[in-house]
Parts: structure tokens; sequence; C-alpha cells
């Protein structure tokens, strides 16, 4: 409307749907953070993040807070913990400190995250299998 607002990079194929809203690059918020829709973050937030929907943070985000969210593509700073219900995405300007919970995980190159992970599933652990059992000739005895 006024002429200087720069183009954002577009959300990620994963990210269908705008974000409802939009914390600019000069904000800063301390607190809980929660949202039945899609929430993009370009500015600073400390505390907790609560989203049904999806979670974008820019390339100017810094958050240090433990989130939940459908899916979670990074962009800038995170440090703390992610659990993405779907996917958790990192794009070559994203960095990561902390630990993650996933479906499935995306790191481009670039991408940094230092932490553990542990993949999300509704699949059932297999059963353990069985040790192999020893042959009934041993291999020493055969030249």
């Amino acid at each position: 409307m006024f002429g200087n607002k720069k183009p954002q990079a577009a959300a990620p194929a994963a990210m269908n749907g705008r974000p409802e809203t939009v914390i600019g690059a000069n904000t800063n918020i301390v607190g809980t953070l929660k949202s039945d829709g899609n929430i993009r973050i370009d500015g600073t937030v400390e505390g907790d993040i609560e989203i049904l929907g999806n979670l974008i943070i820019g390339e100017t985000g810094r958050v240090i807070a433990t989130i939940k969210a459908q899916n979670v593509h990074v962009s800038g700073a995170v440090k703390g913990e992610i659990t993405a219900v779907e996917q958790l995405e990192i794009s070559p300007t994203g960095k990561i400190w902390g630990d993650i919970t996933t479906a499935a995980l995306h790191i481009e190159p670039g991408g940094l995250f230092r932490g553990q992970s542990a993949m999300s599933t509704n699949i059932d652990e297999p059963l353990l299998l069985e040790a192999p059992r020893t042959s009934r000739y041993d291999s020493s005895i055969i030249d």
C-alpha cells in the first residue's frame, strides 16, 4: 500500500494456506502464543508456542521457545524443543538448537540442527527378530 513493503519469500509447499497472523521483524513477544491457524514469525518470540496450524519462522525470525505445531518451517533461528506433528523443514538459512519430534524431517544443505531427534509415527514397532541360529557345522572345523 505504501510502496516500501518487501516481498516475503513464498511459503514452502507443505505449508498450504496463508498465515493468518504475521509477527513482524520489529516485534518482540514474551509469553505464550496460541492459535488455531497458521502463523509466520519474522520477529522475536520467547516462551511457548502452541499452534493447531502451520508455523513459518522467516529468515529474520528468532525464537526461544517450546514449539508445538502441525508443520514447522525454519528459515531463521530456533532454540528450544520442537514438536511438529507432520513435518519439520529446515531451509539453508535455518538453524535449530534443541530436541525435535516429528513424523518427517527435511534439512536442506546449509541448514543446521543441533540436538536429538525422535520420529513419531502411528505404525507399531515391529517385534524384535530372533538372533541368527548357529549352524550345526562349526566353521572352524571345515578346512
